[in-house]
């Protein structure tokens, strides 16, 4: 009778190769999910980037039809933009970024971005530009 009732219990558990596996597999899944995730911040970091340059382009042109020139700066994007041209200048998502602008004759202008994926090929201007720790691989121009 206890040969029966040890034979049947025994039967109903995992074994521990069982549960290794197991484990290893849920392992290897988060792994790769992490991964994926990572990347999925970034692009996503990246593409608001983008879409703030193309805010301020916007807005440098905006204000290029009034006053019949951009702003005359280099470094950070202009403040005098704000707030009559745009609410608020846009910063860049991770806090160790930022967007630079450089136009030295009022006729062009270059903004400047350190993107986290690929390696967009920047202008030459933007290489003497600082984009925070990253390196300036990202540009908008006059259209």
């Amino acid at each position: 009778m206890l040969k029966k009732v040890l034979s049947r219990s025994c039967r109903r558990a995992f074994t521990l190769i069982e549960l290794l596996v197991v484990i290893a597999i849920i392992g290897i899944l988060i792994a790769v999910g992490s991964v994926s995730y990572t990347r999925a911040l970034k692009l996503s970091r990246d593409s608001k980037r983008k879409t703030d340059l193309e805010q301020v382009r916007q807005t440098l042109e905006t204000y290029r039809s009034d006053i019949h020139t951009y702003p005359i700066a280099t470094g950070a994007i202009p403040s005098l933009l704000s707030p009559d041209y745009i609410t608020t200048i846009p910063t860049d998502p991770k806090s160790t970024g930022q967007y630079s602008y450089m136009s030295s004759t009022g006729s062009d202008y270059f903004l400047c971005a350190s993107l986290e994926t690929g390696s967009s090929s920047a202008s030459p201007s933007c290489a003497s530009l600082s984009c925070g720790t990253g390196v300036c691989n990202y540009f908008v121009s006059r259209p």
